[in-house]
């Protein structure tokens, strides 16, 4: 585990009576918000998640605790367990190494619509790159290339700076989300991504606390 993990409850607040003793786990990336897979925990792969710091279910197929990536190696280290309101569910938010579907993608709802919009605006954003520079303002930026890219973050956040500076809400919403869509094309640009930035922001949270 590469942090230490939050859970603020233990197995007996749980209604494990509901449903065989069994609670259905939804995955969420930590980083990303990008909703990764579903899994059945029991109370001894609730306990052993926990306990471990790596996602552990129990497999209906195999009829034994299965640590996610135990043969891949793709892991899921967890970051929080939360319960909802009706003690019946969890969602479980990790960092995954590698991709967590079976079939060797992200997530097992491999269409946007499991995505934050973010990602699917970086998707799209990464769609254009190398397509011709008319076919859209941005595949022309990155025909201009970095140095073009890099002005534009300066100046949309400077702008953002003055929309924030006379107290212009809604012009501060405009040139914010200007800023944000240039930087997601410069990190892009430069091979990176929102998602590297978020795991960073979390490195200097821990380290701060």
């Amino acid at each position: 585990m590469t942090q230490s993990s939050t859970v603020n409850f233990d197995a007996q607040e749980l209604a494990w009576d509901k449903q065989d003793n069994m609670i259905p786990a939804v995955v969420q990336n930590h980083l990303t918000g990008k909703v990764l897979m579903l899994g059945y925990m029991n109370k001894a792969a609730f306990e052993h998640t926990i306990a471990t710091g790596k996602v552990t279910f129990f497999s209906r197929s195999k009829q034994r605790l299965w640590t996610k990536g135990e043969t891949s190696g793709n892991t899921l280290d967890l970051i929080a367990i939360d319960k909802d309101c009706d003690n019946d569910s969890l969602l479980v938010q990790v960092i995954p190494n590698g991709p967590t579907c079976h079939t060797g993608s992200e997530s097992c709802w491999p269409d946007g619509n499991a995505h934050p919009f973010i990602d699917n605006l970086t998707n799209l954003i990464i769609s254009r790159k190398g397509q011709s520079a008319d076919s859209s303002y941005t595949a022309s930026l990155f025909e201009r290339g970095t140095k073009r890219i890099a002005q534009k973050v300066g100046e949309e956040g400077l702008e953002t700076a003055l929309a924030a500076a006379t107290h212009d809400k809604e012009e501060l919403i405009n040139e914010a989300s200007d800023l944000m869509y240039h930087l997601i094309v410069l990190l892009e640009d430069q091979q990176l991504s929102m998602a590297e930035v978020n795991k960073n922001l979390m490195q200097r949270h821990i380290k701060s606390q």
